[in-house]
């Protein structure tokens, strides 16, 4: 796909001028990297990165059937979505396959605000509405993606870098939660999220002040070593961070449970869509399992390389790369549950050559928490 072909976000020519390598993701042209992988996962790690992730999408769902929708579309519950608090959840079909990952941002009464993945912003749409009409809902559906630039300010210097610049008190905004406030004379939504694994922030705003934010973050935390970062940096981040990515960790025909995620499916909330599979994989295990494997040797395992016990294919790679964290290389992997115990020996078919892996405690990296000695 050429640049032509692809969307762009309100921060193409900034990201340009920057001397970013350009690249197709999920319908847009976006930067995978800038000064280089290594050393933007170096920054995010240590002191701090600013992320475009604008090609997410944003859907406001609104009306007096609100909360009973999403409660029917997701699988974590969504009264916990109430005042400040974000939540995560899966998004399911019927028999417990993945429509997707999502952010359930309350907005007020009867009112809710969806971050979705930005190349299933369209599907996860239609579906939306598809469930909204098969149950009668009263609500009114709207794709707010074009309307919002979305940034994220990650890395242990992010606190330090925009409360300079906004009227809001950072200190009193909890993980996984979110508020309204002026960054920069702007009005944004602030919410602490992010998916890197690092502390942060995540900003919702206006498309026409994306690039003056932009320019603005960076200069402000130029002292403090803040650097513009591409999607390489954030891919290599979020499997340190053991954080799924759909169409790898998450699919049609992957359940949340099998997926790791069964934290967020919660049967006892009454009706959803696949509440009856994922309930008796919660109950009796489901028939594969999400795993961490480090790589024994030097072999770099990538999506879809066989992961096998002797003779026998039990898995498949998920994501895999070189861990700078780590300095070792990692991959996730969906095996056959007899296969993901920790300790577990197995190998990765890379290129035609077996390499030996074993089975590791997830995540493979967690940042440090303050007050934690």
């Amino acid at each position: 796909m050429s640049d032509r072909e692809g969307k762009r976000t309100p921060l193409y020519e900034e990201h340009l001028e920057a001397g970013a390598r350009m690249v197709e993701f999920g319908g847009w042209i976006m930067p995978v990297q800038y000064a280089g992988i290594l050393e933007e996962h170096r920054a995010v790690r240590t002191r701090a990165g600013l992320f475009d992730v604008s090609h997410m999408g944003e859907i406001e769902i609104r009306g007096p059937d609100a909360f009973r929708l999403v409660q029917r579309l997701i699988s974590n519950d969504a009264s916990l979505a109430k005042g400040d608090r974000v939540i995560y959840s899966p998004m399911c079909y019927p028999d417990g396959g993945t429509v997707d990952d999502i952010l359930v941002y309350p907005q007020g009464e009867d009112k809710f605000l969806l971050v979705v993945n930005a190349a299933n912003t369209a599907k996860d749409l239609e579906w939306i509405q598809e469930q909204a009409e098969d149950m009668g809902a009263d609500v009114a559906i709207t794709d707010l993606s074009p309307a919002t630039v979305q940034l994220a300010l990650q890395g242990p210097e992010a606190e330090a870098i925009l409360q300079p610049l906004t009227d809001v008190n950072l200190g009193d905004l909890g993980y996984y939660r979110w508020t309204r406030g002026r960054v920069q004379g702007t009005q944004c939504l602030i919410s602490r999220t992010g998916y890197t694994g690092e502390d942060g922030f995540e900003l919702y705003l206006d498309p026409a002040e994306g690039p003056r934010m932009w320019r603005g973050l960076l200069e402000a935390g130029r002292d403090r070593g803040v650097v513009p970062c591409g999607l390489g940096a954030r891919d290599v981040l979020r499997l340190e961070a053991a954080l799924p990515l759909y169409g790898h960790e998450l699919g049609p025909h992957i359940t949340p449970v099998e997926a790791g995620l069964g934290r967020f499916v919660r049967p006892e909330k009454g009706e959803f869509n696949g509440r009856e599979v994922l309930k008796q994989q919660k109950e009796v295990g489901a028939p594969r399992s999400l795993v961490g494997l480090v790589m024994l040797g030097r072999g770099i395992p990538r999506q879809d390389y066989p992961v096998s016990r002797g003779d026998n294919v039990v898995g498949r790679v998920t994501s895999g790369s070189h861990a700078p964290v780590l300095g070792k290389n990692i991959a996730l992997a969906l095996v056959e549950k007899g296969y993901a115990q920790e300790g577990e020996e197995l190998t990765v078919n890379i290129r035609g050559r077996e390499h030996s892996a074993r089975v590791v405690p997830l995540p493979f990296y967690s940042r440090k928490k303050k007050g934690v000695s």
